[in-house]
């Protein structure tokens, strides 16, 4: 049976505590254990999701002694192709990164038992040798949503989406939620460009949005949400944007409101720290701001724009969230369940 989800997710917390208090960490190298990322259409440099993991990967390769490799796909059917690859490659370790890999992973890792498999967001197959890590993406989401609405002057904000799926879900309907929880009657634009890597289209969808007078926007759309941060800069004061996966608040100083942060790099550093030193949990992994996996950012450049009350509510509901006072919507039936109980 897998072990207890709560025995990795502290292992995180211990990983965070240890570099928040500069503790230098010890280990034995064993330069034989080789890692796999493959990565979807987004490639290495999304400055996104992508990139967050692999800075993960890499910093394994300083610190740990082993060797990373990665694999960026042009195209879905790069996904087998590349998965089956580095596990004919003897890698010990292989990072799907992506909920588009499911079906990919679930095909290659029966072939491949003595390869572990890791999927970060998506549904791994139940086998010993592969796991999955999900992120509570609803929790930050919500608080970024109170927020927008705390910020909006329009009433209207917006939301610009990668690909439909549940993980987008979890972004959409809980930023939708806490919206209308700060502000009800809030107007919440939303679009999905269907793609990860057009920032073009996120750009123009983005545009649109402002043109409809939405005062923030979050964007869930990996590189394509790069379109979105590149439309923010010709808005007029008091439009912002808020980002997402990792630290994007420095990319457009003062226009990025906050960023959800969604610590692959720690997870993927982690995972590939447990393996090296014998330890594998299969199953499901589920994180979120309980276990410090993800947060909003400390809003270094806009956090003097943001009303003191509305400071104060993001707090009180992050609060909630992790003592499990507030139960955070991740589905449109649990929206509309949601929306039922509180307004």
């Amino acid at each position: 049976m897998p072990k207890s989800p709560h025995l990795f997710a502290c292992c995180i917390c211990c990983l965070l505590l240890a570099g928040c208090l500069g503790v230098e960490e010890t280990h034995t190298i064993r330069p034989s254990l080789t890692v796999g990322v493959v990565v979807d259409e987004a490639d290495l440099n999304d400055q996104s999701f992508n990139a967050s993991a692999w800075a993960g990967a890499k910093k394994a390769e300083k610190e740990l002694g082993v060797k990373v490799l990665s694999a960026e796909s042009r195209e879905p059917a790069d996904y087998v192709r590349n998965l089956r690859s580095l596990a004919k490659q003897d890698y010990g370790l292989v990072f799907a990164i992506g909920f588009n890999m499911q079906d990919a992973i679930r095909q290659v890792a029966s072939e491949y038992p003595d390869t572990k498999f890791v999927i970060i967001d998506g549904v791994a197959p139940d086998l010993k040798n592969t796991a999955s890590i999900q992120f509570r993406e609803n929790e930050p989401s919500f608080l970024a949503g109170v927020l927008a609405a705390g910020m909006s002057k329009h009433n209207t904000i917006g939301f610009v989406g990668g690909q439909h799926g549940p993980v987008l879900d979890r972004f959409e309907y809980a930023y939708k939620a806490g919206a209308l929880l700060q502000r009800p009657g809030i107007k919440v634009l939303t679009q999905y460009a269907e793609t990860w890597s057009d920032p073009g289209k996120g750009k123009e969808l983005a545009l649109l949005q402002y043109g409809q007078k939405a005062d923030v926007i979050l964007q869930a759309a990996g590189k394509t949400g790069m379109g979105v941060i590149d439309a923010v800069r010709t808005q007029p004061q008091g439009r912002y944007v808020i980002g997402t996966d990792s630290n994007q608040d420095g990319l457009e100083q003062g226009k990025v409101l906050t960023s959800i942060l969604k610590r692959l790099d720690v997870v993927v550093f982690d995972t590939i720290r447990q393996v090296r030193d014998g330890h594998f949990t299969p199953g499901v992994h589920s994180l979120g701001l309980k276990e410090q996996a993800m947060s909003l950012t400390e809003m270094d450049y806009t956090r003097q724009d943001v009303p003191p009350d509305v400071l104060s509510a993001v707090g009180r509901y992050a609060e909630e969230i992790k003592t499990g006072m507030l139960q955070v919507p991740a589905t449109p039936d649990e929206y509309a369940e949601f929306l039922k109980a509180r307004l």
